[in-house]
């Protein structure tokens, strides 16, 4: 008995190493595919980079003397306190596209004619967040040298650098899925669309991106504290060391630790939406 139990256990671990392996192999291959498929599209990518670009020179140069921080109305102080926000703003719209994508393939057919192939079933999904990741990627490293033509310095060394744009592009991806599940319910791109925007203006103005949460009202300021979005901008800043002296950090605790709120947010919205949207991706191809 314990021959064949221990055979059995063999058996069932090779299946799931299989399985596991399996579904890593076909993500790739479907991120690849999107990823070409982005490439033949370059206006895509070109359009994605406009908009941050003019927020970086819109709230450098038009608010940069008028928003204080830190006591201080200095133009460069508030251009080093903007740049995290801009940097988690960008990143979180890409969500927008990550849902229209994923409708239009809804909407042409092609999730049937992949969900009649061979494959992990989370792979058609996982393969577009991955591709959306690296050309949100890409779009990073493109506006974070134009912050620095415009100004923006990191001042702790590069690793933490590197430290705070893997946060940034950490909430991305996790912000990707929750593109995906809307993707998933909506039947054209245009809805999907509207539908990834609409809640994304609230959550990236009702922060610390911006301004400083400590001028809100009391309500909207502890909404902004416990903001996830807030916790990655506030984690970014303290890594990239461009908070100002004398800058009054928040009593609540995603502020007072930035960079744990920031992975434990991040980790929990992948987990949530990524199951919510693969049950929606079943459901909604049968």
């Amino acid at each position: 008995m314990s021959v064949v139990g221990s055979a059995a256990s063999r058996e069932a671990a090779l299946r799931v190493h299989g399985g596991i392996g399996r579904s890593v192999r076909d993500s790739l291959v479907v991120a690849k595919r999107n990823l070409i498929r982005m490439a033949r599209i370059p206006e895509v990518v070109i359009f994605g980079l406009i908009q941050p670009i003019m927020f970086v020179v819109l709230f450098s140069y038009v608010f940069g003397g008028s928003i204080a921080v830190g006591g201080s109305t200095d133009p460069d102080t508030y251009r080093q306190f903007l740049m995290a926000g801009i940097f988690a703003q960008t990143v979180t719209f890409a969500t927008a596209g990550a849902g229209a994508g994923i409708a239009d393939d809804m909407h042409k057919g092609l999730i049937d004619r992949f969900r009649s192939l061979p494959m992990a079933r989370g792979a058609v999904l996982t393969g577009r967040t991955l591709a959306d990741l690296v050309q949100t990627a890409l779009t990073l490293v493109v506006l974070a040298i134009v912050a620095v033509i415009v100004g923006w310095r990191v001042h702790n060394g590069i690793p933490k650098a590197v430290a705070g744009f893997a946060l940034l592009l950490l909430l991305g991806y996790a912000f990707s899925w929750i593109g995906a599940l809307i993707g998933l319910s909506v039947r054209t791109p245009e809805a999907a669309t509207s539908g990834g925007l609409i809640w994304l203006f609230p959550l990236t103005f009702i922060s610390n991106a911006f301004v400083p949460a400590d001028n809100m009202p009391t309500v909207l300021r502890t909404i902004a504290e416990w903001n996830p979005f807030s916790a990655t901008v506030q984690a970014a800043r303290e890594l990239f060391g461009n908070l100002p002296a004398g800058y009054p950090v928040p009593s609540a605790w995603p502020m007072q630790h930035p960079v744990w709120a920031s992975l434990i947010w991040s980790v929990l919205i992948i987990a949530l939406f990524r199951t919510l949207s693969v049950r929606k991706f079943r459901s909604a191809t049968v």
